[in-house]
């Protein structure tokens, strides 16, 4: 029995593409599940809003298919962040993790993974940080109320670029339903900056790691590198997360308009899977 599920980001597929069909091409590219993205645009904004018939059609492409939606990624709130000083953003804000929260309820998703931004396009601070905290504490009791697990992505700009960083919240808020899901091509960023190591920053996060984003970086690079020809140590990460428990990981690209985009989820199927081999 394989001892741990490998998922396929939304947004590595053409976005005109139906869920559905999404779904399809997991089940034909040997993936585990999907990772569904709610991200900052109005379009995947919208979907909180998904009529029921909708809804019903997913779930049955899920029975077809063999292949559930296994996590969202929840990247919404860097348009609208939890630490802004706009009170019409921050009721935005809220109103996006409890749709996502209830979304994923309906859907049998367990795993939200948030953005680790107090503000993205406002500047960050000392109140900023304040807001963020407390309003991330109405988000985990919402999600705890009907037993939806929160992770925070570990991002690319210092507020919460690593593991260290983000345990601060969650030993702050106290609560088994927020963790870390560590993004291992930021960590690979930040470690650069620090000299640090991500094994060790990933260890910091011991028992609170609910699942891990397979991302490929460079310096300075965070996204749309090729997996291989970036700088992340992917067997180090992958062995440190095992050993820690981890048995959940998603490959995190993005489709770029390249003909070639079913070849690069195949690459990254099978680039993925012999990490684990």
């Amino acid at each position: 029995m394989k001892h741990y599920q490998l998922g396929l980001y939304e947004k590595s597929m053409p976005a005109e593409l139906t869920l559905p069909e999404k779904l399809e091409l997991v089940r034909t590219y040997r993936f585990d599940y999907l990772e569904m993205s709610i991200d900052e645009t109005d379009e995947k904004i919208a979907r909180l809003g998904m009529p029921l018939t909708q809804r019903a059609e997913l779930l049955a492409a899920v029975q077809a298919t063999g292949t559930p939606v296994g996590s969202i990624c929840l990247s919404a709130h860097r348009r609208y962040p939890l630490g802004s000083g706009r009170p019409e953003v921050v009721e935005k804000s809220l109103a996006i993790l409890r749709g996502t929260v209830d979304l994923a309820v309906q859907l049998g998703v367990r795993t939200i993974q948030l953005a680790g931004y107090d503000v993205y396009y406002e500047p960050s601070g000392e109140d900023t940080r304040r807001r963020f905290e407390d309003n991330l504490r109405l988000c985990v009791e919402y999600a705890a109320a009907r037993g939806v697990m929160l992770g925070f992505e570990t991002m690319e700009t210092d507020f919460m670029n690593t593991v260290a960083k983000a345990m601060h919240y969650v030993e702050q808020i106290n609560s088994p339903y927020l963790g870390v899901y560590p993004d291992v091509g930021n960590l690979t960023n930040a470690a650069l900056k620090t000299g640090g190591s991500i094994a060790v920053d990933l260890r910091k996060g011991a028992g609170h790691i609910c699942a891990v984003h397979l991302k490929e970086t460079r310096p300075g690079v965070f996204r749309e590198v090729s997996f291989g020809t970036g700088h992340v140590d992917f067997q180090a990460a992958v062995g440190m997360a095992l050993a820690l428990g981890v048995r959940r990981f998603v490959t995190e690209f993005w489709y770029t308009g390249s003909p070639h985009w079913r070849a690069d989820i195949e690459s990254a199927n099978r680039f993925a899977r012999n990490l684990f081999a």
